[in-house]
């Protein structure tokens, strides 16, 4: 069996939502990202204390405007919106997430069931909306049912 081209994956917007994935395959979803002529953005979670911090980590990265809100609802709309930033398709890749993730496991749980709603409704407008957060192997595996 042949490997899957990471453009096919990513050009597909009913396969987008948030994911864990494995840190060594970042890079080359991004490359592929950007192959594609998608919004790339990167939001560093290294050091990330709480919810307010790590919404303003994504609101840097997504180029958010002035008047984003700073919560939940506002995060929810922004993700929906991106008219700020037009794009054939987003991958946003949140590095650095697993000590967030482990310490603010409701928040974290929040964030990406609002990533995933938003692609799901980037989905039925044919365009593709992903959000990475790229782990180390050992921690992935750990997250396996």
């Amino acid at each position: 069996m042949s490997p899957v081209d990471p453009r096919e994956l990513l050009a597909d917007p009913a396969q987008a939502g948030a994911y864990f994935i494995d840190a060594r395959d970042a890079r080359a979803l991004a490359d592929a990202a950007a192959d594609l002529d998608y919004a790339v953005a990167r939001a560093d979670f290294a050091g990330c204390a709480g919810k307010d911090e790590a919404l303003q980590r994504i609101a840097r990265a997504l180029r958010f405007p002035e008047w984003f809100g700073g919560n939940w609802d506002a995060l929810n709309d922004s993700v929906n919106d991106l008219s700020w930033w037009p794009a054939p398709g987003y991958l946003l890749l949140i590095e650095h997430a697993g000590t967030w993730q482990s310490q603010y496991a409701d928040e974290a749980t929040i964030l990406v069931e609002i990533l995933n709603d938003a692609a799901q409704d980037w989905a039925k407008a044919r365009v593709a909306f992903w959000a990475l957060l790229p782990l180390p192997a050992a921690d992935l595996a750990k997250m396996a049912p």
